[in-house]
């Protein structure tokens, strides 16, 4: 009796720590960390609950966009974006190009969306071309 409950408790254990492996390796945060870690594109949104920003990271940047809900002609949609960066820093090496490509990832989502880049980003959009 004794070794059949001890076999349960193993399969129990053995679940328990596979549960726990699949909810470690799919946890959000986890890849918008490796993501930046290894400069790919990774966008981390909940598309329904308007009140949650979103959060982005490219080339190693990590960028959070701040949403706002407004009216369209139809419904009531996401017409207001910010988007900060965390450390202007890590900015080091963007190209206008690059924010062109970001804002286009942002519209795709976000359809009838006015992008507002916050300090210091907004500088590079400002300044001419050379």
């Amino acid at each position: 009796m004794v070794i059949i409950l001890f076999r349960i408790l193993i399969v129990i254990a053995l679940a328990l720590l596979v549960y726990t492996l699949i909810q470690y390796l799919r946890n959000p945060q986890r890849q918008l960390r490796m993501a930046k870690e290894s400069n790919d594109f990774f966008f981390l949104d909940e598309p329904n609950n308007a009140k949650k920003n979103f959060q982005f990271v490219y080339k190693g940047c990590f960028f959070e966009g701040v949403k706002y809900l407004g009216t369209t002609e139809d419904s009531f949609e996401v017409v207001d974006i910010h988007v900060t960066v965390d450390d202007p820093l890590e900015l080091r090496g963007l190209t206008r190009e690059d924010l062109y490509f970001l804002e286009k990832e942002i519209l795709i989502r976000y359809h009838h969306a006015k992008i507002e880049w916050k300090h210091p980003i907004n500088q590079l959009l400002l300044t001419g071309m050379e």
